[in-house]
């Protein structure tokens, strides 16, 4: 049974078709086909049903997946940690974010980071909160980057920073010129915002209902972008993650407005596995994030130079799909 049919399945099973497997690790689909196979006669079960279309796993297909990541993980951390008492890190790092996260923050500690690391290959995988979680927990990614993070039985989580809340808007809105905007100048005013099955969304009404102010939701969406071109293009005003229009406001298409009143941060952290250590590149990644080294069993705001200057109060627990 060799690695590299392992590795194989493992991509049947996320791509869920031969042919995309076979395009990912540089094979014709009749490769793969014939790999997974002889994966099945070893094994004497069946993994895969052919028989639908996109390609599922069997119920045996689920269990092994699920072992084999964990297992290939523990490899792939070990030729690492081997490897890199010569002195080198090497191999690849795979970090689950958010959107958000992924597209504020992680470009310009990747680029840090490779510049200490070259020989590691450092690969983002983008999801909700949920899909983030998912990958983590199942060995998917080495650690993950989400907002509102938590503990549970399988991942411990590790406060990262506190992100400022901003109100923004076009810079045609009445507020773009608005340097010292009251939060009751809100009442009523038509505003983008998060879609309201969100824990932001559900975190922002609170804050605003708390300061008496009403406001009239007209558009409402799952993610961080999406909301920020609704209201480029709409001409309109919403309250969002302060690093997510970082771009906008340095172009002028986006106003930050000053607006006494509003002192609501986003908690953003790091989720990993309770069980098993973090291998030596995703352990040098999270000191780079954080400052400091991760600390199992506690959790405590992070001040490397990739945090947010603003470190508030801790987490409320709760979950969020903000992408």
């Amino acid at each position: 049974m060799h690695v590299r049919n392992l590795e194989l399945f493992c991509s049947v099973a996320d791509e869920r078709s031969f042919s995309k497997a076979a395009a990912e690790h540089d094979l014709t689909q009749s490769a793969v086909s014939q790999a997974m196979q002889q994966l099945e006669d070893s094994l004497q079960v069946q993994l895969i049903d052919r028989s639908k279309r996109p390609l599922v796993l069997t119920a045996a297909g689920q269990t092994y997946v699920r072992g084999l990541r964990n297992i290939l993980r523990q490899l792939q951390q070990l030729e690492t940690e081997v490897v890199s008492i010569g002195g080198k890190l090497s191999g690849q790092l795979k970090i689950g974010t958010i959107y958000s996260v992924g597209l504020s923050y992680l470009p310009e500690a990747s680029e840090e980071f490779a510049a200490l690391h070259p020989e590691v290959d450092v690969k983002l995988e983008f999801g909700s909160v949920e899909k983030v979680v998912e990958m983590t927990t199942d060995g998917e990614v080495d650690f993950g980057l989400v907002s509102f993070p938590r503990n549970n039985k399988t991942l411990q989580s590790v406060m990262w920073q506190q992100e400022p809340m901003r109100l923004v808007c076009s810079s045609e809105h009445r507020f773009a010129s608005q340097t010292n905007l009251s939060l009751d100048a809100l009442e009523g005013i038509a505003l983008i915002g998060f879609d309201r099955g969100l824990t932001l969304r559900k975190e922002i009404d609170q804050y605003l209902l708390k300061a008496g102010v009403s406001v009239d939701t007209r558009m409402e969406f799952d993610n961080a972008d999406s909301l920020i071109r609704a209201i480029q293009a709409s001409r309109g005003v919403g309250i969002v993650p302060e690093a997510a229009v970082r771009r906008e406001t340095a172009n002028g298409s986006l106003k930050v407005v000053a607006c006494r009143g509003l002192r609501m941060t986003r908690p953003l952290g790091i989720i990993f596995r309770r069980r098993g250590q973090l291998s030596k590149a995703a352990s040098e990644y999270t000191s780079l994030l954080l400052g400091r080294r991760v600390e199992t069993g506690k959790r405590k705001s992070g001040s490397g130079k990739h945090a947010a200057e603003n470190s508030a109060t801790d987490a409320r627990t709760g979950t969020s799909v903000v992408a």
